[in-house]
């Protein structure tokens, strides 16, 4: 029988910038106990504030709790006291209330005040700054003890010395502890995870997590679909495999189809429409782009843009008959043939390949579902594939295009060469009429992505529900193109950035790759810096890298952690 439990402090904070690693960072882990009584509200504690609204706060993450237990066990193992309650941000310090005995769904009456247990805390990399123990993200989760979240049953007023008291049980008896090990380890049992799919207190963003587990168990692959959000397919090969240019096209003039057959002539697993390659050059250079057109079992098609040194190298030197090394298909921004939902194709420039491909299975399926077509270009010119897209529309049965020039030449004609001039706008959107539970697919420079996805949910389109590619090198937060790092040249393993064509000798200086990419702004998200969120997840396109500290739950195959690996030996990464 668990002890009783009691609300040994009331903890709050307010959002305030501290100094980290050189840079301003906005956060309110910091919380202090307050005396008396004081209201808890839908949202929160008076008096407290989330700085991070996506990973804190909410109906759903009201109240954190953690427990005094807890502290006893963390001073234990880092061999130190911690200071006063609200250390781990928690808003309820409490005696009792263990993660392995609380269950999510439990209600527990507090003072005047009603909560019910909605999910385990979700761990970032300030829970660290805060304990000045980089790996507490990671010891959070990995040790079983990483508090819970509570929601406002009934508005109410509580104070420190009140008893907690169990007014209901949670169904499914699933523990805080059983919920947090079913998404951040490795054991993803598919009949725990249905029934933590019916407990109804689960928030939202768990059960989307553990419907995307399900379907990965149920199909047998590995990874952990919960926490990326999907599973990639296992590339077809390791490293880079010789292949041989059967023909190049020229689409514009300052665009080219290369067209690359096995050199060994063995047969490959056909690609999903959307997926992409990296080509690596004689002298070294790696470059990744779209795949053209679908799989066949056969030939791989990229379409090339003039616009950077292996561009160039290919539109120059490469003609029928020469040899590069690519790498096995990859990416999760497919389409799902299988699926029968209407298909949304946006795309801007050379921004077109992938989704030029996926426009292509359908027809060549004999597709019948919905597909909208919208496509921006400078002019007739700079419009490439519009032949082949013609044809392709003109054999699904229930196809729409809409077709903008930005810059058109003097004899570009509405209603011949394209449907309107300039930018496309939310209004453009809104007057095609785009099915509401349409899959959309985008692809562009970067501002046109940005622009157009806040166009999209304008007009009522769900954010889930718009896929993107960023084309080509993509821009850190700081607006900052990828470049060398400062200082001088490394002397480890060479790290290849095949999306921002970029290659950096390894050192000491960097503990991870997520440092190396950082020093470089190269464009990579993350969350934990320690191995747990798989936030930093990236394709690894070539070669070994070592983990240090060991994730709780390993990538799947032609996948890597950033934040918790280093190189082995030259590696490409999809960056």
């Amino acid at each position: 029988m668990p002890p009783a439990a009691e609300l040994l402090s009331v903890n709050v904070g307010r959002p305030r910038e501290i100094l980290w690693r050189g840079q301003s960072v906005r956060t309110a882990i910091w919380k202090d106990p307050i005396s008396g009584r004081v209201a808890v509200r839908r949202l929160n504690v008076d008096g407290d504030g989330q700085a991070d609204l996506v990973g804190h706060g909410g109906e759903h993450r009201a109240v954190y709790v953690y427990q005094r237990e807890s502290y006893r066990y963390w001073e234990r193992e880092l061999d130190r006291e911690l200071p006063t309650p609200g250390t781990f941000g928690e808003n309820f310090t409490v005696a009792g209330l263990a993660d392995a005995d609380v269950c999510v769904g439990d209600r527990f009456a507090i003072g005047s005040a009603v909560f019910e247990v909605t999910q385990p805390r979700v761990t970032c990399y300030k829970v660290g700054i805060r304990l000045e123990e980089p790996r507490m993200p990671a010891l959070l989760t990995g040790h079983g003890r990483p508090g819970f979240y509570l929601r406002v049953i009934r508005e109410g007023e509580i104070g420190a010395g009140d008893a907690i008291v169990k007014v209901a049980d949670g169904p499914e008896r699933l523990s805080v502890k059983q919920v947090s090990d079913l998404l951040y380890s490795g054991e993803h049992d598919r009949e725990t995870l249905r029934r933590a799919l019916s407990i109804p207190a689960l928030a939202d963003g768990w059960k989307h997590s553990f419907r995307s587990l399900l379907e990965q168990v149920q199909s047998g692959r590995a990874g952990n679909s919960g926490l990326t959000g999907t599973v990639p397919d296992p590339p077809d090969w390791s490293g880079f495999r010789p292949f041989t240019v059967a023909a190049v096209t020229p689409e514009t003039a300052d665009v080219r189809s290369f067209v690359f057959e096995p050199a060994d002539g063995r047969p490959l697993t056909p690609h999903r429409p959307g997926q992409f390659t990296a080509v690596r050059l004689p002298d070294g250079g790696v470059r990744s782009y779209s795949l053209s057109a679908p799989g066949d079992g056969r030939r791989l098609r990229i379409s090339v843009k003039r616009e950077g040194r292996v561009s160039s190298f290919l539109h120059e030197h490469v003609t029928a008959g020469t040899t590069l090394e690519l790498a096995a298909p990859r990416g999760t921004f497919v389409l799902d043939i299988t699926d029968r939902v209407p298909a949304v194709f946006v795309s801007a420039g050379i921004g077109v390949t992938p989704v030029l491909a996926m426009l292509a299975a359908l027809a060549e399926a004999g597709d019948d579902r919905p597909v909208t077509w919208i496509h921006v270009a400078r002019s007739s010119a700079e419009h490439a594939f519009a032949q082949a897209v013609r044809a392709w529309l003109h054999g699904l049965p229930s196809a729409l295009a809409h077709i903008r020039f930005t810059q058109p030449l003097a004899g570009d004609r509405v209603g011949r060469d394209c449907d309107a001039f300039g930018r496309l706008t939310a209004a453009d959107l809104a007057a095609l009429g785009l099915p509401g539970d349409a899959a959309v697919f985008l692809c562009g420079p970067d501002g046109f992505m940005v622009a157009t996805r806040a166009a999209l949910v304008d007009v009522g389109i769900a954010p889930e529900q718009v896929h993107s590619e960023a084309f080509g090198a993509a821009r850190a937060a700081n607006g900052v193109a990828p470049h060398l790092p400062p200082g001088p040249p490394g002397s480890g393993p060479d790290v290849t950035f095949a999306r921002s064509g970029l290659t950096v000798a390894f050192d000491d200086r960097w503990a991870s790759l997520l440092e190396l990419s950082e020093a470089c702004d190269v464009p990579a998200d993350w969350s934990c810096r320690t191995g747990v969120c798989h936030r930093c997840e990236s394709g690894l396109v070539a070669g070994e890298v070592d983990y240090d500290p060991e994730p709780l739950d390993r990538p799947a195959s032609g996948a890597t952690l950033l934040c918790c690996t280093r190189p082995a030996g030259p590696v490409t990464l999809d960056l």
